[in-house]
């Protein structure tokens, strides 16, 4: 059955063709790295590292990469423009990925630099002060002193949040805290998968979904602040153009200062074409910044009055202080919870082997078919077994409660799977009824799982089961025309299909969604029969 037409999920998702992974300062990518930080007026900063299952208060996590997402102003002199006459997003975004173990620091921290303090570039995050440090030490334990100490201005998406709902005043109590993922789906109505957050970022070379992954942790903040901007504008809290005036007069104070020092050409000339590609004389002003494109001293200007008040009124500052260089030291509380956790990692090692007899066993009088419950830790894996055909849930509500969780797995007669160790905490659990998956990638985790419970799985099984809801498929196939009618204002069936007489349809029988043995289908196929062994 075709993937594409599955779609259980509204994912945020990023273009492949307006993401760029830099992993050398002399290819193509780093130079439309460096010029669209020079016609950027908005970046969302974010950063990912290898998760370390021991704290060592010694040193901080060396960063893997980290994610630009620029918001351009214009694409005139584009540097790519010969690719096949490039077209161009609505949204004028694109996200860099700079592979932080090949790049050289020495190549990336003066631009880095430039643009967290560089006042017309506005800098958004999420909580993003500790990637700074992180950035900071990572860079500086290659051999040289690449410290950050300020980002200015700067917004965090959790405080724009809360000034969008208008709670406090805008200031975030920590009981109030919202993960990123929760704050877009709440309010651009997308889910923002956190499942590869916890994945191995240290491994070379990334995957593919690792880095749509990371690039959509950093465009959605600009999503976000766009939601932001056009609140305010909606509300009259801001102004809709600018003045061109205001500039002609700026432009003409800049032109008549006087200065004898070595700066005497390049400051006021700088300033003075920031306020000639504001009256829209730009194509002049670029000729003459051509040879000056690996700069941030001529940034462009902020685009509109309005990003200046928003600045002026709403911008935050990320400060560094020395004490900030080293980790702080761990006190009486951390050592004694770093022995509780030792304790209960001792006792969690004897509880992840599953321990058996599984509660649909058939020597119970159950029907011997496996059943699982996946919490949403593991939420890719419940797709992944139901591609072969076993029966796998998730839970009924999207933030269930341990005890909900427990009680529906007992229900359903289920085997909850999770990496959640809080989980095994609970002393009403028995070894029957939980089983902690060890792996992060999702086909290492349905292998695992086979192994584990020694699941059969036959090749008729495989894509037996609705992806999207883990219905079973009606007995028959449907004819061409009846799949359209079954599928009208629920889904689109490319027209290509209907032509074709040998093409069958399938659907579920609990939610109606529509398959067909398309090209992916037997992509899938394969993929299913190589990871569980049936060709061996």
């Amino acid at each position: 059955m075709d993937s594409n037409q599955v779609s259980s999920q509204n994912c945020f998702q990023v273009p492949n063709q307006e993401t760029h992974f830099i992993s050398s300062p002399d290819s193509s990518e780093f130079f439309l790295f460096i010029w669209a930080l020079n016609h950027s007026s908005i970046v969302g900063l974010d950063s990912e590292w290898k998760p370390s299952q021991t704290q060592n208060s010694h040193n901080f996590p060396k960063l893997s990469i980290l994610q630009i997402a620029c918001k351009l102003t214009s694409f005139s002199e584009f540097p790519l423009e010969d690719d096949n006459s490039r077209e161009t997003d609505k949204s004028n975004c694109l996200v860099f990925i700079l592979d932080l173990f090949s790049l050289p620091p020495s190549s990336i921290w003066k631009p880095l630099r430039d643009l967290f303090i560089s006042p017309n570039v506005l800098k958004l995050g999420f909580k993003f002060k500790q990637d700074l440090i992180y950035l900071s030490s990572s860079l500086t334990s290659q051999g040289s002193e690449y410290w950050f100490d300020k980002v200015e201005p700067y917004m965090d998406i959790a405080n724009i949040y809360h000034l969008l709902r208008k709670n406090h005043g805008g200031k975030v109590r920590a009981k109030e805290s919202k993960s990123l993922a929760t704050i877009c789906e709440d309010l651009l109505g997308v889910h923002l998968s956190k499942e590869l957050q916890c994945s191995d970022w240290a491994c070379r070379p990334l995957g593919e979904d690792q880095i749509s992954y990371a690039a959509a942790d950093a465009q959605c903040l600009l999503e976000i602040f766009n939601m932001f901007q056009s609140k305010l504008r909606y509300e009259g809290l801001i102004c809709l153009e600018s003045h061109p005036s205001t500039s002609i007069r700026g432009l003409k104070e800049i032109l008549i200062k006087k200065d004898l020092g070595q700066n005497v050409l390049m400051h006021p000339f700088c300033q003075a074409v920031d306020m000639i590609k504001s009256i829209y004389l730009q194509p002049v002003v670029q000729s003459v910044m051509a040879t000056n494109s690996f700069s941030l001293h001529c940034n462009t200007p902020v685009s509109s009055d309005s990003l200046s008040e928003i600045v002026k009124r709403y911008g935050e500052t990320i400060s560094l202080k020395v004490c900030d260089r080293f980790p702080k030291p761990s006190g009486r509380k951390a050592r004694r919870r770093r022995g509780v956790k030792k304790c209960e990692e001792e006792w969690m090692e004897n509880f992840c082997d599953w321990q058996g007899p599984a509660p649909w066993d058939s020597s119970a009088g159950n029907d011997g078919c496996p059943k699982f419950l996946c919490d949403v830790m593991v939420e890719g894996l419940a797709k992944q077994l139901r591609s072969v055909g076993i029966d796998a849930a998730v839970p009924f509500s999207k933030r269930p409660e341990p005890r909900q969780l427990i009680d529906q797995a007992i229900k359903e007669k289920r085997v909850l799977l999770t990496r959640d160790t809080k989980l095994l905490r609970r002393q009403y659990l028995s070894r029957n009824q939980m089983y902690r998956v060890k792996n992060l990638a999702k086909d290492d985790q349905l292998l695992e799982v086979i192994e584990a419970f020694d699941l059969k799985i036959s090749e008729d099984q495989l894509l037996s089961r609705c992806i999207k809801c883990n219905g079973r498929f009606i007995p028959r196939p449907l004819t061409g025309s009846e799949a359209v009618a079954a599928a009208k204002g629920m889904q689109a069936i490319p027209e290509c299909l209907l032509l074709q007489q040998d093409y069958e349809f399938w659907q579920c029988a609990d939610c109606n969604q529509i398959y067909w043995e398309g090209v992916q289908y037997h992509n899938a196929m394969q993929k299913f029969i190589t990871i569980c062994k049936l060709n061996e």
